[in-house]
């Protein structure tokens, strides 16, 4: 694998590329990985966000943080280098409940909500999901490979899968 392929995408942030780039990024917990993909023109985008929902955060200035604002920002993105919105389809990566809580209120449960926003805001842009992997309690690093549009996802102690 070439190592100038591949494109980091660190935690709250966003990245577009075309074949043969390689978008991965690290230690998806209750973080997120919306890995967005146009099979045509071979155009991927990998977002990996932290929250929910920019509406209810005052410091709300990294977009990428955001399911509601990385995932209208990574279809821009990709529009600009050559993708069309209507065959860009989803798979998603990530939510997991990393800590057990004894009064497990729902503001602890980021992981479920950070997935839900992100069906939600893809179902709201008119993407389909096409695959995910999400929940559990354990996380995830992802690798997005735009020849093909697969996403390869590894973790430590349930191995490693393609969706």
């Amino acid at each position: 694998m070439d190592p100038n392929l591949i494109i980091k995408v660190k935690m709250a942030d966003l990245n577009v590329a075309k074949s043969p780039g390689i978008l991965t990024t690290l230690g998806l917990g209750s973080c997120v990985g919306i890995a967005l993909y146009d099979p045509v023109a071979k155009i991927g985008g990998l977002a990996h966000i932290m929250l929910p929902d920019s509406t209810q955060i005052k410091n709300n200035s990294n977009i990428a943080k955001f399911a509601d604002t990385a995932t209208v920002k990574l279809i821009e993105d990709m529009i600009n280098i050559g993708a069309r919105k209507d065959r860009i389809v989803a798979k998603l990566a990530g939510g997991a409940q990393m800590f057990s809580f004894s009064q497990s209120s729902d503001l602890m449960r980021v992981g479920a909500r950070n997935v839900a926003a992100s069906q939600a805001i893809l179902t709201k842009l008119g993407i389909s999901i096409i695959a995910s992997d999400t929940g559990e309690n354990y996380g995830r690093t992802v690798e997005l490979y735009t020849e093909d549009g697969r996403l390869v996802i590894k973790t430590i102690g349930h191995g490693i899968k393609q969706i």
